[in-house]
């Protein structure tokens, strides 16, 4: 392990700095030993120039690889709060929001109507009424969902209907854990060929604003070639479709999901050019083999928007040593970070102190919960650490703090936001009383 091995795993502006007792880790000029002490640990840092810069980098693939209008979505499943909306806003993309709970934070931070699109494979009738009311665009998972939305739009003044989507299952899914597949043919989400084709008529039937097609084919994929045959799919879906009904899809949406590198071994990133450069060629293509004119073409990164531009700050808090392992017991994981323990998440990790330190062994970071599976990091290359240094876990991002928990009354860490060399408080820490704000005594 070296430091130039893991710091590329770190927001665009980490570096190493001078600080009271050596060298110390940075992101965007500013010390993370600093920063622990004056919000506590856990504690989780987002980097505002890391995803201007993932922001750049797709707008340039697709002026430079798609004729055609495009555009991109922020899913706010891998990442939501009222900041992140309104940094969402400010940079003129659109936001993803799954059900009423999520619109709500897109209201709070004054997002506009036409930039919201809903996404839900069981939209609740409150999830569907919110839709109605705030979104720009509804992504349609099921027939039964089209003849709820009917009756909620004809209500609708004509000028406040949302566009709708529908959600086709293509059958192919990319390579990622089982967990994250979502293209296949027996997937949850989505309509087959045939119901698509039942959805269209029965949208053009009650007169209701069906403008595109979308589907997903799973997160956190390295490689873009089974977009490819999805993508054939859909395209001789839309063919079929208007000769049978004249209907034509104005957008398209292939969903997101693209990777980003977790481990040292992951490196280097993924190409984001790549990824959006197989799309649009392959789209291109298409239509024009099928006399199609190029739709709108909407992507949806939400990992590789924001993953890299977050870090965990974790103080450790005793070191153990078993027969095969020694134990870096840490005071956040399982509750704060969930994916190891689903789906054999991998991360790295660096000191915060004196990142350069060579590694003594191998070491394993484990969270404070009542878990075996609590383990953040297994047999990690580290280098002699104490009670009370503090360790940093790059990529931490996207679907952490959004799949956290309460469990064991942990209390969710503080949100710290970095900009310009400024760091804004942006989710307080949970305190006691948050835990039981919700309850109600017997008598």
């Amino acid at each position: 392990m070296s430091l130039d091995a893991r710091l590329p795993l770190f927001p665009v502006t980490a570096s190493v700095i001078a600080g009271p007792a050596g060298a110390e880790l940075a992101i965007g000029g500013l010390s993370l030993r600093a920063l622990a002490e004056q919000f506590g640990t856990p504690l989780y840092i987002y980097d505002q120039a890391t995803m201007d810069d993932a922001v750049a980098a797709y707008r340039r693939s697709l002026a430079a690889h798609y004729a055609g209008e495009s555009g991109i979505t922020l899913a706010g499943k891998a990442f939501l709060c009222v900041a992140a909306a309104q940094w969402a806003q400010r940079q003129n993309l659109w936001l993803d929001c799954t059900g009423r709970g999520e619109l709500h934070i897109a209201a709070a931070a004054q997002v506009e109507r036409a930039r919201i699109l809903v996404h839900g494979v069981n939209k609740s009738a409150a999830d569907l009424a919110a839709a109605v009311r705030q979104a720009g665009v509804i992504v349609v998972d099921n027939l039964t969902e089209i003849t709820r939305l009917a009756d909620l739009l004809d209500a609708a003044p004509p000028d406040a209907r949302p566009d709708l989507w529908l959600r086709v299952r293509p059958g192919v899914a990319v390579d990622t854990h089982a967990y994250r597949q979502t293209g296949q043919e027996d997937s949850k989400f989505g309509m087959d060929a045939g119901e698509i084709t039942q959805a269209v008529r029965l949208c053009l039937l009650r007169g209701l604003p069906l403008t595109g097609l979308h589907f997903h084919q799973g997160s956190h994929f390295h490689d873009p070639a089974p977009i490819g045959p999805a993508l054939e799919r859909v395209l001789d879906l839309a063919e079929e479709v208007q000769s049978e009904t004249g209907w034509l899809p104005a957008a398209l949406c292939p969903g997101g999901g693209w990777g980003v590198a977790y481990h040292e071994d992951d490196l280097p990133q993924p190409s984001i050019d790549e990824y959006v450069a197989f799309i649009a060629a392959y789209l291109t293509e298409g239509c024009r083999q099928r006399g199609l004119p190029l739709p709108r073409l909407q992507l949806e990164p939400g990992r590789s928007l924001v993953a890299r531009a977050g870090v965990a700050v974790y103080a450790v808090g005793a070191v153990k040593r078993t027969p095969q392992r020694r134990w870096l017991l840490i005071d956040g994981g399982l509750a704060d970070n969930p994916r190891p323990a689903l789906y054999g998440a991998r991360y790295s990790a660096l000191p915060v102190r004196l990142p350069a330190r060579p590694p003594v062994d191998r070491a394993s970071l484990a969270g404070p919960y009542c878990e075996s599976g609590d383990i953040l990091i297994e047999e990690l290359p580290l280098p002699n650490l104490t009670p009370g240094e503090l360790i940093a876990i790059p990529a931490s991002g996207a679907y952490h703090l959004s799949m956290g928990s309460n469990y064991n009354g942990a209390l969710r860490p503080a949100v710290v936001w970095l900009h310009r060399g400024e760091a804004h408080l942006i989710q307080r820490r949970e305190e006691l009383d948050d835990l039981i704000a919700r309850d109600i005594a017997l008598p």
